[in-house]
């Protein structure tokens, strides 16, 4: 047990590192790609979870993932609660890493940059503000998300490398497709741990964390999407 939640500690904190670090590069000042645009971002989400998920293996990194898992009775409640609260630190400490790496180009932008930008760095946000829309969204792009990787791992699961490699391409079409009106997190840990992050590092021009939004729409509303794909992948899908 103990082996599995420093797996799922570190496959959090690397696709962190990925993701986050990948929106410090676009936004932030003096970067070598700064300005690259949303389907650079969206890309190297996909692409570092396929990583995360060849490294690590079979991982959740993903509170929602845990629940799907919960409902289909294939964990207890402790290990969610405990696989939950390890990916939260994962997160937390991948973000804190990516500050570290960035921290010349962060002081270089604290004057220039709004800082609510600087905070979606970190965090997700809604383009447009509508709490109870903005729930639906995340909670049905979660369903698409835990739905499609069950399928995935039933009837791909036995081809080598297919699985990490399909759950990238579905992170990059959901971006894509799904992405556009909160950011698609989908995934409490990776929006908790990062807006953590934010509240703590050594920031002069700060914005409110809006624990809010982040508690409500990225924190709840997965759970919710992930406790219908559970079900319908059980009793439709029959997987």
């Amino acid at each position: 047990m103990i082996h599995q939640l420093l797996a799922e500690f570190m496959g959090t904190a690397l696709m962190i590192i990925f993701g986050v670090g990948v929106h410090a590069d676009d936004v932030l000042n003096r970067t070598k790609y700064h300005g690259s645009g949303h389907i650079f971002a969206i890309t190297t989400w996909g692409f570092g979870i396929s990583i995360v998920l060849f490294v690590f293996g079979d991982v959740f990194i993903n509170p929602a993932m845990a629940m799907v898992q919960l409902v289909l009775g294939r964990i207890d409640f402790w290990y969610f609660l405990a696989v939950s609260v390890v990916e939260i630190l994962g997160a937390l400490v991948g973000s804190l890493i990516v500050y570290l790496m960035y921290a010349d180009q962060f002081k270089l932008s604290e004057k220039d940059i709004d800082p609510v930008i600087v905070r979606n760095i970190f965090s997700t946000a809604p383009a447009i503000r509508n709490l109870p829309r903005n729930f639906f969204v995340e909670a049905f792009a979660t369903f698409i998300f835990m739905t499609s990787i069950l399928a995935i791992s039933a009837r791909a699961g036995d081809v080598p490398g297919m699985v990490p490699l399909a759950v990238g391409f579905l992170v990059w079409a959901i971006g894509m497709g799904l992405g556009g009106t909160t950011g698609f997190a989908m995934n409490l840990a990776r929006d908790m741990g990062p807006r953590l992050a934010y509240a703590i590092i050594p920031w002069k021009n700060r914005t409110t964390a809006d624990f809010k939004y982040g508690i409500l729409v990225p924190g709840i509303a997965p759970f919710v999407g992930a406790i219908f794909a559970a079900l319908f992948s059980k009793y439709y899908l029959g997987l």
